[in-house]
């Protein structure tokens, strides 16, 4: 099995980091010194310079920019959009995140495998039931939905944060479903 073959399915040519533009070489590098790992994830989108960059900025403004959501909620967000949609790769990947942002490696688990099993506080349940709602169901959200995630603290601004990561997860979900991405196996081991 080749290097490839822990990346995707689709024998699509990956550039060495040589053969990248500058600018992604620094960032591949960035990934190197904050994760120790470039993300499985990042060299599948390699492929195309204009998709990795427009895909990087997209997931770096929704999961670390100015936010009413914490970086644990987005975390658990994309966890429980996952683990509804059976995606592999982001169970993993995300499931490592939520261990590490919540000093918590049994609320990592728990939110791979069912989050309704976690001790939630009522504002992230809401969160997370919105969540999978636009997951499974986005036509019937109403908004007596919105009113319930605003009862709970969720400004406007917040519940847009909450629908645009569920959404984001919910494409890349089927992305990496489709191709067969693996996650890197150093996740398996994260913050236990």
């Amino acid at each position: 099995m080749s290097q490839h073959d822990y990346v995707m399915a689709l024998n699509i040519p990956l550039p060495t980091r040589e053969e990248l533009p500058e600018d992604l070489q620094k960032y591949f590098a960035k990934c190197d010194q904050k994760l120790g790992m470039l993300p499985n994830v990042l060299a599948a989108y390699s492929h195309d310079a204009e998709q990795l960059r427009t895909f990087s900025r997209f997931y770096n403004v929704l999961m670390f920019g100015a936010s009413g959501l914490s970086e644990l909620e987005r975390e658990m967000i994309a966890v429980a959009v996952s683990s509804t949609n059976h995606c592999y790769y982001c169970q993993v990947a995300h499931g490592a995140s939520v261990r590490e942002y919540s000093a918590d490696p049994k609320l990592g688990e728990l939110m791979v495998m069912n989050y309704r099993a976690a001790d939630l506080s009522p504002r992230q349940r809401a969160m997370l039931d919105f969540s999978v709602k636009v997951t499974t169901a986005s036509y019937s959200i109403n908004e007596a939905d919105r009113q319930g995630l605003r009862e709970v603290g969720f400004s406007d601004k917040d519940i847009w944060d909450i629908a645009n990561v569920a959404g984001f997860y919910n494409m890349t979900n089927r992305v990496a479903s489709a191709t067969n991405m693996q996650p890197n196996p150093e996740y398996h081991s994260r913050h236990r």
